[in-house]
């Protein structure tokens, strides 16, 4: 990065969170439960039985969790929408008091100038609507709408940023083709009919947001550029397939308009025609595209895979997080040019960014040690104004995550916070990479100019 280097100005400078993962009470005040309140309910569904029963019990400590926001400086605070929590059954009859407390958050949000940035889904679908078939049943986009309406009414006037879907493709692939996530299946065949589904899920929200006169609204994926093990043609192709899979899949329809030809290959006689009247509804103009980057992957060929048959190689000599991603920051800087040289000048955001580390044990400090995040931060934000040197289009930067919080499979196990949270006590401390990032948004990132 030039020494002279500064982001642009009205750089967003935020922090992400998902409900689930931050607000504990899943049943509070009327809400309903979702499928990750059930399937964390299941034995050996989560590392050690964990649930998000408490979380950070930020239902109850919004308030002072805003405060640790202005704390680091933030300009925007990325976080998710409880479908259940204003829509007990997914649709119908709306709980005030859940709806309430988002309100209230808003509020909080604008009282410290902090740019609410509103997730309607990331991943905890109402678990009345998973029992009509979830995402497996078409008439998914139009409930989808019908909240997504609800919530623009309420919130519209104050919101800054509406991401429809977060990440559809971990929502298809753990939810129906692995079963890792809730809601637990492992189907060939269900995975496609999800991906799609929550794609028309996204076109109608869209059109709902637009209608109640919502400000900008984008998508939220996860992209990993994918690169060959080696240049035989095997792992090229393998390649290939992994590229059209995780990334193509979820980007295609919506500015192309169609899917990549990969995906009848690699699901065969499993791969569903879809109507073409979808597509129109899928592939609507975006305001933006959020994009959640951790790592890329070095792709082998793997006949054993099903169904995509290729698999990741891990790369030795790198450094790796305790998910065992490949920490490469210039992927990043790959990824978001990649997005802007196949799909054309749309406004990019970095919606999450971020590591699992070991973190020290606490010692009363009040400022605990975690050099490899400050690190990994540092790199990624160089990678992210290398990405505007080269022209693109990028309006802001995300880290994942405000907060230690439940790693959905994982539990509490794999810890990703800016704030260390002791989950008996409920205590926040902040991490040296708090401080860190609280530097870079104070500079406008001429901190990451001068180097340390």
């Amino acid at each position: 990065m030039p020494l002279d280097h500064r982001f642009p100005a009205g750089f967003l400078w935020g922090a992400a969170t998902s409900a689930y993962q931050i607000e504990g009470e899943p049943l509070a005040d009327g809400a309903g439960p979702s499928i990750w309140h059930r399937f964390t309910h299941t034995p050996g569904a989560t590392e050690s039985g964990d649930t998000g029963d408490l979380a950070c019990d930020h239902y109850r400590r919004s308030e002072s969790d805003v405060g640790l926001m202005a704390d680091l400086g933030l300009t925007a605070y990325r976080f998710s929408i409880g479908w259940g929590r204003v829509l007990p059954t997914g649709r119908g009859a709306v709980n005030h008091a859940g709806l309430a407390f988002y309100d209230r958050l808003v509020d909080r949000l604008l009282e410290r100038k902090i740019a609410p940035v509103v997730t309607l889904y990331h991943w905890d679908l109402p678990a009345a609507l998973d029992d009509l078939g979830g995402w497996l049943n078409r008439d998914i986009a139009g409930w989808f709408a019908d909240y997504a309406a609800l919530v623009t009414r309420r919130l519209g006037d104050r919101v800054a940023l509406w991401a429809t879907i977060n990440e559809p493709w971990v929502a298809s692939d753990a939810g129906y083709l692995h079963g890792t996530h809730a809601p637990g299946h492992a189907s060939v065949a269900e995975a496609p009919l999800a991906s799609h589904n929550l794609l028309r899920a996204h076109g109608a929200g869209l059109q709902a947001i637009r209608a109640e006169g919502g400000r900008q609204a984008g998508l939220v994926v996860n992209l990993e550029p994918k690169v060959p093990a080696t240049d035989g043609q095997a792992d090229l192709d393998a390649t290939r397939r992994a590229d059209a899979y995780m990334n193509r899949q979820f980007l295609d329809p919506v500015f192309l308009g169609s899917y990549p030809a990969e995906m009848s290959e690699i699901y065969g006689a499993a791969w569903p025609v879809f109507p073409e009247a979808d597509f129109a509804l899928i592939s609507q103009p975006l305001d933006f595209l959020g994009i959640n980057y951790y790592t890329r992957g070095v792709m082998r060929n793997d006949p054993d895979e099903l169904p995509l048959r290729a698999s990741k190689v891990r790369q030795d000599g790198a450094l790796h997080t305790t998910l065992d991603w490949e920490v490469c920051p210039a992927a990043l800087t790959e990824v978001l040019a990649w997005v802007s040289s196949r799909y054309g000048p749309v406004p990019l955001y970095i919606t999450e960014n971020g590591a699992a580390f070991e973190d020290p044990p606490e010692t009363g400090a009040a400022l605990l040690p975690d050099p490899l995040r400050v690190q990994y931060l540092e790199d990624h934000l160089r990678a992210a104004g290398e990405a505007l040197r080269l022209g693109v289009d990028l309006r802001g930067y995300f880290a994942w995550s405000l907060l230690d919080n439940f790693e959905w499979g994982e539990g509490y196990s794999k810890r990703f916070g800016l704030y260390h949270v002791n989950f008996a006590t409920q205590q926040r401390t902040p991490k040296a990479s708090a401080r860190f990032y609280a530097d870079v948004i104070a500079s406008h990132g001429e901190v990451l100019s001068a180097g340390r």
